[in-house]
């Protein structure tokens, strides 16, 4: 049995986590913050060797402002947080963002270049986070690329420039949704999908390590 050494998580069901309980729906950003830095945890001692989260859409860009406001204040707290957790020095945790990030406020676009920069050397898992992701515009602007610098387009060079290269071997998706929202639409083609009734601070370690072990009793074809 193999495990997945590629993990793709799209995080969902923060907002109706916290209406569930009575509270503002950023209050659910706040628990699922933890429920990712647990994830990224129980994933270094699961010896992953990628760990992507769908974190942020183009479509989320939308929302309500207030919200969005909260949601940016919450994402500059944690990320400084992680900047000087100890563990991700002693676990060697490199950091990679991707999406069209200049859509994200000027303070949070420093302080991913700085955590890229502070991890940049770490030969430990590599930890994605998607922000003001989408699965289209990835592709879109990858075929741009090969138009405007006169190359061929086919598979190889379209992959070449994505902005994720690497495919995942399993996605897993909280929320009791079971739709893919754009993520990944590339590079998925061959990956396992399992939806979860959990929303996404309800997530614990187990649930983790039974989607992997449904995972690794797969027998996976790739269509031959």
């Amino acid at each position: 049995m193999t495990k997945p050494s590629h993990l793709a998580i799209i995080i969902d069901g923060n907002r109706r986590w916290a209406k569930k309980i009575l509270l503002q729906p950023w209050k659910g950003h706040e628990k699922g913050a933890e429920t990712v830095e647990n994830t990224i945890m129980w994933a270094s001692e699961l010896d992953m060797k990628m760990l992507t989260f769908y974190a942020l859409s183009n479509e989320n860009l939308k929302r309500d402002k207030e919200e969005l406001n909260h949601f940016w204040e919450i994402s500059k707290r944690w990320f400084k947080k992680v900047k000087e957790d100890k563990r991700i020095k002693e676990k060697q945790i490199k950091f990679k963002f991707i999406g069209n990030l200049t859509l994200l406020p000027p303070d949070l676009q420093d302080l991913f270049k700085e955590l890229e920069e502070d991890t940049e050397k770490h030969k430990g898992m590599i930890v994605n986070f998607c922000m003001a992701y989408g699965g289209r515009q990835e592709i879109v602007d990858a075929i741009k690329k090969l138009v405007e610098n006169k190359e061929e387009v086919n598979e190889d060079t379209i992959k070449k420039n994505l902005w994720l290269q690497e495919e995942p071997e399993l996605i897993i998706r909280t929320g009791a949704r079971s739709r893919t929202s754009n993520f990944l639409p590339w590079q998925s083609i061959y990956s396992e999908w399992i939806f979860l009734d959990k929303l996404w601070p309800e997530l614990t370690k187990h649930d983790m390590e039974d989607c992997i072990e449904k995972f690794e009793n797969i027998q996976r074809n790739f269509g031959k």
